[in-house]
């Protein structure tokens, strides 16, 4: 029984004009008004051999001179619409470049967001060579070969043209070393192009070892790597020497490819001469022809293999590695879908249906005994943690600095990846592919762009309404910035932009698009009290699950439960609730005893306060004893974590009683304030909240 046969894979010519002939089908227009301003090059070329011949035949050999000037005037006046044919080739040669290059920049951006979130640790520096380096290769070669193919094009039939009107026998001479220096050089492309590609190639590996080799400076002096280092730099730059002189090689075949073909020609028709003047050709046919070969194949030939041998090769490799772009991810074929009983169809941020149909009242995020580590030596920041966030659920994560917030956050975002245990958005497992139709994160440091304030806010859901635009502004409190810039349509330039007004750009971006789950990763923290507080319950009333990571601890009086990271005391529950089980909210809180009662001599009971009263123990002179206090006011700002940020997600799970994160397993009835790690320690395994 024979074997399967494997599938031929197509070669880089085949793949790069597949891609080229949607690419050119879409702008027919553009080509066919290049072809109209060269029809002038044709005229040129046509009467440039034509007019000679008419000047020495009826002109100065018949005795009639100014006959033969008026020839040769008629030859030179038709240079002049040449000149303004190259105008206006030039004029729409943009039209057919930039789109290009665009095209390959925004396919080289597109593959490394995708491998990036695929593969997070696997990223490489070929993204980088093609969007610095590669695109401008593949733009300036495109614009060189567009030029010089189009004037080859109408100067060889112009040239052609002429020869038949003066004399059909001339192309018995003229074309048979035009076919063979032809042949002969098609015959170097494949050669030609596997060379190049080799090049390139080695050029890539050089700039990615160079990038490591710059990133690992301080720790390739510390092991004493240097040596090494050398070598395999040196190693690097041979393999591209000798990538470099096999091209070489293959060039001198093509500088014997383009004798033949420029100058073979005129020597044929010279030795042929006393031939053709015998059998009746006239002597200004024999000139003329030879000033088309001469003046314009010639020069045509060569410029048209020049730009071919220097520029085509490394065009069609350079466009390959664009368009040899990795298969899509595969669909998994996950437990999630096959047990989900809903129909729904999750939509993605762009407004486009996934398709994928997902289980009723999954959870929107789940966690199962999660385990993360920094490095394979490091303390867990996350042990065998175990949490549900519900739909529409309110959830704030507080904790002091580098107790794992953000690297929750992130775990569950699909950021990172788990060393143990699973990850589960909507009852599946976590995929890239899904990640822009379940969650946006919004970081401390706002992204806005240069553009309209439109743009920047229907930037993940282009396709919302002015309604919808207009409820956002009303809902967030982006009156006064619209106010200022004018309009909707007005440019918007970040560096004018308070860091306050950045962050309620891009929140009301999140609270446009509303996606099953949204992230706030100290978002807000440039915002007063009363603009967090309505940005917050503007994302409260969405039917989003909202995840605070607090900035303020009011922020955390406004959730549904608080998640209190505390490493191996970590615990969740309603703000009474943790005042009763948790030191460290306690501490948080101001308040060090769970069974004193809640009075403070300023005033407030709440110990919970965000709007700048003071948050006193019993005894308080109306200051603050909050040890983590935010200028002076009873807002305590709970310190960053250990910057890893992240986004949670829902996953409909009951919210369940307050009780402890079961980690380890084990239940944190009484937690110790002092014991506050970012780790969390091993223990038998836990129940889920």
């Amino acid at each position: 029984m024979k074997a399967p046969r494997t599938a031929r894979r197509p070669g880089p010519l085949t793949r790069v004009t597949r891609d080229a002939r949607p690419f050119l089908r879409a702008r027919t227009g553009t080509v066919l008004r290049l072809g109209g301003w060269s029809l002038l090059e044709f005229v040129q070329t046509f009467l440039g051999g034509y007019g000679v011949a008419r000047a020495l035949d009826h002109g100065f050999f018949a005795g009639r001179p100014l006959t033969g000037l008026l020839w040769l005037a008629v030859a030179a006046v038709a240079v002049l619409p040449a000149q303004l044919a190259t105008r206006g080739v030039f004029g729409r040669l943009a039209d057919l470049v930039e789109p290009l290059r665009d095209g390959l920049v925004r396919r080289a951006v597109s593959r490394a967001l995708v491998g990036a979130l695929e593969h997070p640790t696997g990223t490489t520096a070929r993204s980088l060579s093609q969007v610095t380096h590669q695109s401008e290769i593949a733009r300036d070669g495109w614009a060189g070969l567009v030029l010089t193919l189009r004037s080859f094009v109408f100067t060889v039939a112009g040239a052609v043209a002429g020869l038949l009107a003066l004399e059909p026998r001339l192309l018995l001479l003229v074309l048979p070393p035009l076919v063979l220096g032809a042949g002969l050089f098609l015959a170097t492309l494949v050669p030609m192009a596997a060379r190049q590609r080799d090049y390139l190639t080695a050029d890539e590996a050089y700039a990615a070892h160079a990038g490591r080799t710059a990133a690992d400076l301080r720790d390739i002096a510390a092991a004493g790597a240097a040596a090494r280092t050398v070598t395999e730099s040196g190693e690097l730059a041979d393999a591209q020497v000798r990538a470099a002189r096999s091209l070489a090689r293959w060039s001198g075949v093509r500088v014997v490819a383009l004798a033949v073909c420029g100058r073979f020609p005129p020597l044929l028709l010279l030795l042929g001469a006393p031939w053709l003047l015998r059998d009746g050709l006239t002597p200004g046919a024999l000139v003329g022809a030879l000033t088309y070969l001469t003046q314009a194949l010639a020069p045509a030939v060569q410029a048209l293999m020049t730009m071919l041998s220097t520029v085509g090769g490394r065009l069609l490799v350079v466009l390959d590695r664009f368009t040899d772009a990795p298969p899509p991810p595969a669909e998994d074929g996950d437990d999630g879908r096959a047990h989900g009983h809903g129909q729904g169809h999750s939509r993605g941020l762009d407004g486009h249906d996934r398709g994928a149909p997902t289980p009723r009242h999954a959870p929107v995020a789940e966690l199962d005994t999660v385990t993360f580590a920094y490095g394979p030596a490091a303390r867990p920041v996350l042990d065998r943690l175990s949490l549900t966030v519900a739909p529409g659920e309110h959830l704030a994560v507080v904790g002091p600095s580098g107790s794992g917030k953000s690297t929750l956050a992130a775990v569950l975002a699909g950021v990172e990846t788990p060393g143990a245990g699973s990850v589960r958005w909507l009852g599946r497992p976590v995929r890239a592919a899904d990640a822009t139709s379940v969650r946006v994160l919004l970081p401390q440091h706002a992204y806005v762009f240069t553009g309209s304030l439109r743009d920047n806010l229907r930037y993940l859901c282009p396709d919302a309404t002015d309604r919808e635009l207009a409820a956002t502004v009303d809902a967030l409190g982006l009156d006064p910035l619209l106010t200022r810039l004018g309009s909707l349509d007005a440019p918007v330039e970040p560096d004018r932009l308070s860091q306050g007004e950045r962050q309620l750009v891009a929140l009301g971006r999140a609270h446009l698009a509303a996606p099953p789950l949204i992230v706030l990763d100290e978002a807000t923290s440039r915002l007063d009290p009363a603009a967090e507080t309505r940005a917050e319950e503007a994302f409260a009333a969405l039917p989003s699950a909202l995840v605070v990571v607090a900035h303020r601890l009011s922020s955390a009086h406004r959730a549904d439960r608080i998640l209190v990271m505390d490493g191996p005391h970590t615990r969740c529950g309603t703000s009474a609730e943790l005042l009763r089980t948790s030191a460290l909210y306690r501490d948080l809180a101001g308040l060090w005893e769970p069974d004193q009662p809640l009075r403070d001599d300023g005033g407030s009971n709440d110990p919970l306060r965000g709007d700048g009263g003071p948050n006193g123990s019993p005894g308080d002179d109306g200051g603050s004893n909050d040890p983590l206090r935010d200028d002076g006011a009873s807002n305590g700002v709970l310190g960053n974590d250990d910057g890893s940020n992240g986004f949670l997600r829902d996953d409909g799970r009951s919210k369940g009683p307050a009780g402890p994160v079961r980690e380890n397993g084990r239940s944190n009835g009484s937690s110790n304030a002092a014991s506050r790690g970012g780790g969390v320690k091993s223990t038998p395994p836990p129940s889920p909240v």
